[in-house]
Order: C-alpha cells, then sequence, then structure tokens
C-alpha cells in the first residue's frame, strides 16, 4: 500500500500546475497507464490460475466441495504476505534503482499480488467481480484525469491521506482480531476514500515528475516503473475496498 518515492514528493510550482500537454509527457505518461494495464491483465490471469485452476488452488486454499474457501495453506499466507516483503526489501536495497532493477521490482509485484487476489474468486461470485472491476477502472480514469488537469496543488492534500492511510492500516490490524462488522464497513468506506484521494494525487505528482527530471532518460524509466507501481497498487485497493462494500458472497 506504499510508494517509494511518494515520500520524497516535492511541493508544485505554482507556474507549473496549468503547463501545456507536450509529446515528451503524453509518453511518460502513457508508459506509466500502459504498464499499469498490463499490470492488471497480469494479475486478472494469475488470481484465475490461483483461485480456479484446481491443481494450482489446492496448493494455496482450502475450500469446500461447493468451491467456496474455508482456509489458507501456508503457501498462500506466504504469498499473501510476499509483496510487502518485497516492498519493503525494495525500499531498502534499490537506493540507486536503475529501470532494469526498478522494472524487477514492478513485475515481481503486480505478479504476486495477482497470484494472491485468487482468494477474492473464492469468496465473491464471477459476476460481482466483473462489474466491481468496470466500476473501479472507470473511477480510476476520471481520478486520474482530475489529477492530471487541475491546476490545484494537492500535495498538502495528499500529505493528509497518507496520514490517513498509515491510520487505515492500524485499523485493519486491530480489526483482524476483534472482527467487528461495523468497523470492517468503515475500514472499507474510508479505503475508498483514501485511495480514490491518491490516484489524483500520485498522478499529480508523476505529472510534476516528468518536469523535475529534464529529460533524464534513466531517471524517466525508473520514475515510469515506479509511477505504474504506485497508481497500480491504488488500483487494486479501491477495486478491493468497493468488493467488500458491494461484492456479492458465493
Amino acid at each position: 500500500m506504499s510508494d517509494f518515492n511518494r515520500a520524497h514528493a516535492r511541493s508544485i510550482p505554482a507556474d507549473r500546475a496549468d503547463m501545456s500537454v507536450d509529446a515528451g509527457l503524453r509518453a511518460f505518461m502513457l508508459g506509466v497507464y500502459n504498464k499499469v494495464a498490463l499490470g492488471l491483465v497480469l494479475s486478472a490471469a494469475l488470481a484465475f490460475v490461483t483461485g480456479q485452476y484446481p491443481p494450482v488452488r489446492d496448493l494455496m486454499y482450502t475450500v469446500t466441495p461447493d468451491g467456496r474457501l474455508a482456509g489458507m495453506t501456508l503457501l498462500g499466507m506466504i504469498v499473501a504476505f510476499a509483496p510487502l516483503a518485497v516492498m519493503l526489501f525494495g525500499a531498502f536495497a534499490l537506493k540507486n534503482a536503475t529501470p532494469k532493477t526498478s522494472g524487477m521490482l514492478y513485475w515481481t509485484i503486480v505478479a504476486l499480488i495477482g497470484a494472491g487476489m485468487g482468494v477474492l474468486t473464492l469468496v465473491y461470485t464471477g459476476g460481482s467481480i466483473a462489474s466491481t472491476f468496470l466500476i473501479t477502472a472507470t473511477a480510476f480514469g476520471g481520478l486520474s484525469l482530475f489529477g492530471y488537469t487541475t491546476k490545484k496543488d494537492l500535495t498538502a492534500f495528499g500529505s493528509f491521506l497518507i496520514v490517513g492511510l498509515f491510520g487505515l492500516i492500524i485499523a485493519m490490524v486491530v480489526n483482524m482480531f476483534i472482527q467487528n462488522s461495523m468497523m470492517n464497513f468503515i475500514i472499507s468506506v474510508l479505503g475508498v476514500l483514501i485511495f480514490a484521494g491518491l490516484i489524483a494525487f500520485d498522478t499529480q505528482r508523476l505529472k510534476m515528475t516528468y518536469y523535475q527530471l529534464g529529460g533524464d532518460e534513466a531517471a524517466m524509466g525508473v520514475a515510469t516503473n515506479y509511477g505504474a507501481l504506485s497508481l497500480y497498487i491504488n488500483f487494486i485497493n479501491l477495486f478491493q475496498f468497493l468488493l467488500a462494500i458491494f461484492g456479492d458472497r458465493r
């Protein structure tokens, strides 16, 4: 749920917020969105394999005779927590990342998250997963467009959201022990609001990053990978929180 560069985001100069679109910026942002799209395709494919292909599914989950989730195996739990471990490793080990190493990090995290999302296919109906994904994609497009086009500096708003994100994580950990349904609903609603805001904030931050890098191709390659990772994680979290609210369980 974190972003490697978010903590180092710079404030946006007032005279840069309304810059006209140029070919370089367009190519940079398209590179980010293309990676996000490909990451979502890979995640969907892996989620289907781990959740619906019995030889793989049974290695990760315990299911009832009618195909519903009954529990997770050791391998399933390892896959579920592996993305966080890889992100923490990347944050400390890749201080001077290159386009190649940041790309490897991106695809590793995407693959692990996708594999872990197989659990959703065992908990929710296929129809509700598909409809929630379409809603998420539509919301993502609108929020990212807002972040890209707005002249308002979202830096302070983003800082507020990051603080809220830490509070959300703490609440989720607490609720793992108390299992309160009302608290779970509140967490889901707050999660939707926080990650919706982060989509707009991260999009604007990426736009400003392009100008700050001043044409450095290697730095832009790294920024493309980390930017895609930020937006991908925001998308996945928004999708899961929306699914928790509106999804139909099996």
